[in-house]
C-alpha cells in the first residue's frame, strides 16, 4: 500500500548562470573575456548566463580558478536549480495524469487496501504511480496497451471494456506473487497432483483453498485470490511470472461449481499452452485466443465432470437427489459440478438442486501463504 505523501509545491529556484551574469558585471567583465579566461566559447557561456545551458562540473572547477567561487557553489546551484525543474516537470505530469486516475474504481481499491484512501485527486494519481511501479501514466499505457514489454505483459488491454480496473486486478495478483518465494516449476509433479486436486474439490473442506495452494505450491505454481472490483467481472487468469505460473482468481460468483471449473480451466492452459499465452476468463481481448479457450474448457470439462460421466447420468433411470449423491462419489467429484453442468445445459430448471452448491468466502484466505 502507497504512503501518504504530501503535494510538492515547488519555490522559484533561479538558474545558476543568472549568478554568473551578476558576477560578471559586478567584475566589469564580458562573456568574451570570461570566454577566453575559461578556455570555453563564448555562445557556451552566454547560453549558461541566459539560463539556456548548464554549468558542467568541469566548468565549475574552471570558473572557480578564475572568480575564485568555489566549484561546489556553482554545482550545488545547478542541482537544485535541475532538481527544481524536474520537480516542476513532476508536477505537470500529476496534472495531466487526473483524468487517467479518474478511470480506476479508486475507492473500492482503497478499501481493500491496494491504495492509500484519499479525496485529493492529486494524491489519487501518486498512489496510482506507485501501485503500478511507473513514473506517469503514459507508462501504463505503454506497458498495458502498447506491449513494450512483451516479455512481462503480452497481451494488449487498448481495445478491452474496462481496461483500467482489469490492469488493476491483475497488477494487485502480480505484487501479491511476487513477495512469494517459489520453487521451480515442475509440469510432471502437477499432472501427477491433478486427482489429489479433485478429491479437495470433491471433498470440498473447509480449508479446501489453503490446502489447492499447498498441493500447487509444491508443483512450483501460485494459486492467489484477488477479490473482485467493480467494471472487472474476470473470473480467472493465468500468466507466467518468469518462469513461475500464476493463477489468480476472484471467485466472481462464489459458488464452488463455478470456482472449481475455472480452476481447472487455469491448470489447463498451464499445462497445454505454456509461457506465451495469457489468459483472462471472461474479458474480451485482441490477443484471445479461441481455440486455446475451447481446449482450456475441455480440460476443464474432464477434470470436473466429464462428457462421458455426464451421458451415463443422463441416461439413468432417474436422478434423485441421492443419485446425484451417488454418481459423485463414483466420479470422484462434488454434486455442485453435476448440477452446475445441468444448470448451464439447461437440462433441469436452475431451481433443482440447488442444495448441492456451495457458497465460498475466499475473504479469509486473501493472505500470502509459503509452504517449504
Amino acid at each position: 500500500m502507497a504512503t501518504k505523501r504530501n503535494e510538492y509545491r515547488p519555490e522559484t529556484v533561479s538558474h545558476p548562470g543568472l549568478t554568473l551574469a551578476e558576477k560578471l558585471k559586478e567584475l566589469g567583465m564580458g562573456n568574451k573575456e570570461f570566454s577566453v579566461r575559461v578556455n570555453k566559447p563564448e555562445k557556451t557561456i552566454t547560453a549558461i548566463t541566459k539560463g539556456d545551458s548548464s554549468i558542467t562540473a568541469e566548468m565549475a572547477v574552471k570558473f572557480e580558478d578564475v572568480l575564485k567561487i568555489p566549484a561546489s557553489f556553482w554545482l550545488s546551484r545547478q542541482r537544485r536549480y535541475d532538481e527544481y525543474k524536474a520537480r516542476v516537470k513532476r508536477n505537470k505530469d500529476i496534472q495531466n495524469a487526473v483524468e487517467w486516475a479518474k478511470g480506476f474504481p479508486y475507492a473500492e481499491m482503497a478499501n481493500l487496501g491496494w491504495v492509500e484512501k484519499t479525496r485529493r485527486v492529486e494524491e489519487k494519481v501518486l498512489a496510482l504511480f506507485d501501485f503500478f511501479g511507473i513514473s506517469d501514466h503514459k507508462a501504463w499505457t505503454s506497458y498495458y496497451f502498447e506491449q513494450e514489454l512483451k516479455v512481462s505483459f503480452r497481451i494488449s488491454l487498448a481495445h478491452t471494456n474496462e481496461a483500467m480496473a482489469i490492469s488493476a486486478w491483475l497488477r494487485q495478483g502480480e505484487k501479491k506473487a511476487k513477495e512469494i518465494t517459489t520453487i521451480p516449476f515442475n509440469p510432471q509433479l502437477l499432472k501427477n497432483s491433478l486427482n489429489e486436486i479433485k478429491t479437495i474439490m470433491a471433498n470440498h473442506p473447509e480449508n479446501f483453498f489453503e490446502r489447492l495452494q499447498e498441493v500447487c505450491f509444491k508443483a512450483g505454481v501460485i494459486v492467489l485470490y484477488t477479490p473482485c472490483l467493480p467494471k472487472a467481472p474476470v473470473h480467472g487468469s493465468t500468466r507466467w511470472l518468469g518462469d513461475t505460473p500464476l493463477i489468480q482468481l476472484s471467485a466472481r460468483y462464489k459458488t464452488n461449481d463455478k470456482f472449481w471449473f475455472t480452476f481447472f480451466h487455469e491448470i489447463g492452459h498451464i499445462l497445454l499452452h505454456g509461457k506465451k499465452y495469457i489468459s483472462i476468463e471472461n474479458v474480451n481481448y485482441s490477443d484471445q485466443d479461441l481455440d486455446k479457450e475451447k481446449e482450456a474448457d475441455e480440460f476443464a470439462i474432464k477434470w470436473t465432470f466429464s462428457e462421458d460421466e455426464e451421458r451415463e447420468v443422463i441416461n439413468s433411470d432417474s436422478l434423485s437427489s441421492d443419485d446425484i449423491l451417488n454418481y459423485a462419489k463414483k466420479f470422484n467429484t462434488h454434486p455442485a459440478l453435476i448440477i452446475g453442468r445441468f444448470h448451464k445445459k439447461e437440462l433441469v430448471h436452475y431451481s433443482v438442486g440447488r442444495e448441492f452448491i456451495e457458497s465460498i468466502d475466499l475473504e479469509k484466505s486473501n493472505g500470502i501463504k509459503t509452504y517449504v
